[in-house]
């Protein structure tokens, strides 16, 4: 028998987007507790960013990409939760999803519901299960709070954006252009900041003085400082990205003065490390995007053998909503 190979994006070493190279590899046997899928849609995030530029340790080689949607091939013996044809979605906790076709864990994976495509479901997994838990869990945005989402017109940002709105809450966004302030408005925000603004100065005219009970920063060292001066009193600093880098370390002191301040630096994959914890969350967001309470935008897509222009596209805030590279 031929042995089965799948087109992929590699990375030798850590680097540019010039570092992201197309090759054939081989795809392992199928061992009894895997699922191989063969991929439709491929989602593209800054984490992928990270583990090719090495803020994120990855083994090399690696391919990259950590999210996808695709059709069951295969099955292992000891598999009885998905069927050959089934379409399926995923995210890992590591890499590996730029490429045709993988192995994937049966335990890690979701039934994809009719009415959402593919492209929608690779789209979707990390930006949408972190949303999931961001909303729900890190801090329960309740109906009347106040909150504030940077990078409101990105990815996470737009889901984000649309779900608090679902649940209630009044949303300040903070973007980067007239444009993005545009596409985040058309999607619920109640308030835009723009990103050349005093922050803290404007979301405390907006709130009274009084700061907001959260903040939801994707951005990371360019804008912790300012995002806990916008925090009340005993308020929540959620730092989940690193976009324009590591937030340094951060004297505790400084808290207590801010106003007893909490922060929490989560990750999604410490919210689905159980499939119990993965189909819950999974069900929750399937069910608010059904409903039509959030609307998956995928602004940009690419073949597979691009990715590396995808990569450029992002870092250099050249896109909007969701990217996805089509294999």
């Amino acid at each position: 028998m031929a042995e089965l190979t799948a087109a992929s994006i590699v990375i030798q070493r850590h680097g540019g987007a010039e570092v992201m190279e197309w090759q054939e590899l081989p795809v392992p046997r199928l061992k009894r507790n895997e699922v191989r899928v063969r991929h439709r849609a491929i989602g593209v995030n800054f984490a992928d960013v990270y583990a090719r530029t090495g803020l994120y340790p990855v083994t090399l080689p690696a391919v990259l990409g950590s999210e996808a949607a695709g059709v069951v091939e295969e099955v292992g013996s000891a598999v009885s939760s998905v069927a050959v044809g089934d379409r399926v979605a995923y995210v890992l906790n590591t890499t590996g999803t730029y490429t045709v076709a993988r192995n994937v864990p049966a335990d890690r994976l979701v039934k994809i519901p009719p009415g959402i495509s593919d492209e929608q479901a690779a789209a979707v997994m990390l930006k949408g299960l972190t949303v999931q838990y961001l909303l729900r869990r890190t801090y329960r945005v309740r109906r009347s709070d106040t909150i504030l989402i940077h990078a409101a017109a990105g990815g996470v940002g737009l889901i984000a954006v649309q779900w608090a709105k679902a649940l209630g809450a009044r949303v300040i966004g903070v973007v980067s252009t007239g444009e993005k302030a545009n596409m985040a408005r058309a999607n619920g925000a109640d308030e835009i900041v723009l990103g050349s603004e005093p922050l803290a100065e404007r979301v405390r005219a907006l709130t009274g003085g009084k700061g907001v009970p959260v903040v939801y920063d994707s951005v990371g060292a360019a804008t912790f400082q300012s995002s806990l001066d916008c925090l009340r009193p005993r308020g929540l600093m959620v730092s989940f990205g690193n976009a324009s880098g590591p937030v340094p370390p951060v004297p505790l002191l400084e808290l207590m003065r801010r106003g007893s301040l909490y922060v929490t630096r989560p990750t999604l994959a410490h919210y689905t490390a159980t499939k119990g914890d993965l189909q819950r969350a999974a069900r929750e967001l399937f069910a608010v995007i059904s409903s039509g309470a959030v609307k998956i935008h995928i602004g940009q897509r690419y073949p597979l053998k691009d990715a590396a222009q995808a990569h450029r596209d992002l870092e250099g805030r050249r896109t909007t909503g969701s990217t996805v590279l089509l294999p």
